[in-house]
């Protein structure tokens, strides 16, 4: 993974040890208006000095330092003279490979701890001297590193949070990215501005300006091609590149037939007629529906809708004539889910159509315009871009659409019963005022019949099943309590209008162990 950051100034970088949390950090950091990245741990040294960080983090992770082969990061790191925060298995790096000693505790910490304090290096300004933290650790430092002071300590662990001031390494055991640490956001904070000594100069404004000057300059008088799906991240991409290069962007809609109910109309009046952006319609809703026809497992169906998305615009480009660029709405997420934070294979959950660059007889060049940011950044942009709410705020949708919500074999008349099923929990949702506390809504249509009495008659109909989940950045995911009489108006209306469904189900498994879409 390489990003041209030379634009962002002051940066900090993270170095990812496999923990949990690791994106969260870096989402914290840039919440504090510094921007961030995240690498492997065992990033090369030149690597480091290339970024010239302001500071590094160390985040926590899965093994021991005693393992062997336990991940650590290259010791020259500790000789740049930068300052380093290590959080839980982070703090036990620096007592390890810094002449302390870390054992495994006799009293495990997991979950909420409480957290008394001493510090006068900065690290804990303005935070409460007894404050809750979340611990999730089985080692604990049993002997201080050389210059090392203690800093913190809750009942179980004496050594929670430990500073050596004139080298600026600082670690604690606890995890100050999650919420449940109550003023984590002010530690991490006080690192990265009065430890690190950045200032908060990260900023959308600042990166629609420079996101455009770059368009501007790698596109020169070249023509560019943009997928639009009508989602935020698409629609962002396509408006950055209309305001660098005006009419030399061309974008391409294709309804697959797997889109939300209204989809084309929507995405047609905003960018054309509200935009006057020039906007090429496809209609290839039966070559897909025919490249579906008989399969049912997920990760083919996602294979071959992404392989015919790419075919689809391969003879849009060729229709148009010289076309150069390809611009695309790849996010950060998608960047650093492709990296293994061991440095080693890493499992695949799931394809994402949009990563991994485009097919080489395309012969494009490919514009990733959000490739540093995050979702909530994105909307951010949309919004000071002039883009409606109605599509700023929308909730994710998946890039293979419905096809990966129509659980089994996706045909036409099923797609039209889940259209319909989606399009009523979703009016629900915006009519009860509960759209914007939900990450993601969604309806799933199972390969599942049940018997059902429905007019006093017996059917025998397939089984719709709700999810709606909380989450920041979708790393993680929390189902949503929904007042029992919301759910309750969604399964009438869907059993009582949709033709073909005859019960409804709501999904209350968080992520992990699920995934947020059911394939």
């Amino acid at each position: 993974m390489s990003l041209d950051v030379s634009h962002v100034g002051e940066l900090i970088l993270v170095l990812d040890f496999g923990g949990q949390y690791s994106k969260l950090i870096a989402r914290r950091i840039r919440e504090a208006q510094v921007f961030s990245l995240i690498l492997p741990y065992n990033v090369s040294i030149d690597t480091i000095r290339k970024y010239k960080p302001s500071g590094i983090v160390f985040t926590g992770g899965p093994s021991s330092v005693h393992m062997q082969g336990a991940p650590l990061p290259d010791p020259e790191v500790f000789k740049l003279g930068v300052p380093i925060l290590g959080i839980c298995y982070g703090l036990q790096l620096l007592a390890h490979m810094l002449g302390g000693k870390v054992e495994r505790s006799d009293k495990r910490e997991y979950g909420i701890a409480h957290l008394e304090h001493r510090d006068a290096s900065g690290l804990f300004e303005g935070v409460d001297e007894k404050t809750e933290v979340w611990m999730s650790h089985g080692d604990a430092i049993s002997a201080m590193p050389p210059g090392f002071e203690t800093i913190g300590r809750t009942e179980n662990c004496p050594h929670a949070a430990i500073a050596n001031p004139r080298t600026k390494l600082y670690g604690v055991q606890f995890h100050p990215e999650v919420v449940h640490t109550r003023q984590g956001t002010r530690i991490l904070s006080n690192f990265v501005h009065k430890i690190c000594g950045c200032s908060a100069g990260w900023n959308m404004g600042s990166f629609v300006e420079h996101a455009v000057a770059d368009i501007r300059a790698r596109v020169g008088d070249g023509r560019v091609l943009c997928a639009l799906s009508g989602g935020v991240d698409s629609s962002v991409v396509a408006m950055l590149v209309h305001k660098a290069i005006g009419d030399r962007l061309t974008c391409v809609f294709v309804n697959n037939g797997l889109l939300r109910k209204g989809e084309p109309e929507m995405v047609q009046q905003v960018f054309r007629e509200h935009f006057r952006l020039d906007l090429r319609y496809v209609d290839a809703e039966r070559r897909f529906l025919d490249a579906l026809k008989g399969v049912t497992d997920p990760e083919e169906k996602r294979k071959r809708i992404g392989a015919l998305f790419i075919d689809v615009f391969e003879e849009e480009s060729h229709q148009l004539g010289k076309i150069d660029f390809l611009a695309q709405g790849t996010l950060y997420p998608d960047v650093i889910e492709s990296v293994s934070a061991t440095g080693g294979p890493s499992a695949t959950i799931k394809s994402h159509h949009n990563v991994g660059g485009l097919p080489e007889k395309m012969n494009l060049k490919l514009i990733e315009p959000l490739r540093e940011l995050f979702k909530d950044e994105v909307r951010q942009v949309g919004k000071d871009l002039g883009l409606p709410d109605e599509i700023v705020h929308r909730h994710p949708f998946p890039g293979p659409g419905l096809g990966v919500r129509c659980v089994g074999e996706v045909t036409k008349p099923r797609l039209d019963t889940l259209r319909e099923a989606e399009a009523i929990f979703i009016e629900e949702i915006r009519r009860a005022g509960l759209y914007d506390e939900i990450w993601q809504a969604l309806a799933v249509l199972l390969p599942v019949r049940s018997v059902g009495v429905q007019g006093d008659e017996r059917t025998y109909e397939e089984v719709c099943a709700l999810r709606a989940v909380t989450s920041e950045d979708a790393m993680t995911a929390d189902w949503y309590r929904f007042p029992p009489d919301v759910l309750q108006r969604v399964a009438s209306r869907i059993c009582n209008e949709v033709r073909g469904i005859n019960r409804v189900l709501y999904d209350i498994t968080s992520k992990p162990p699920a995934t947020i879409e059911w394939e």
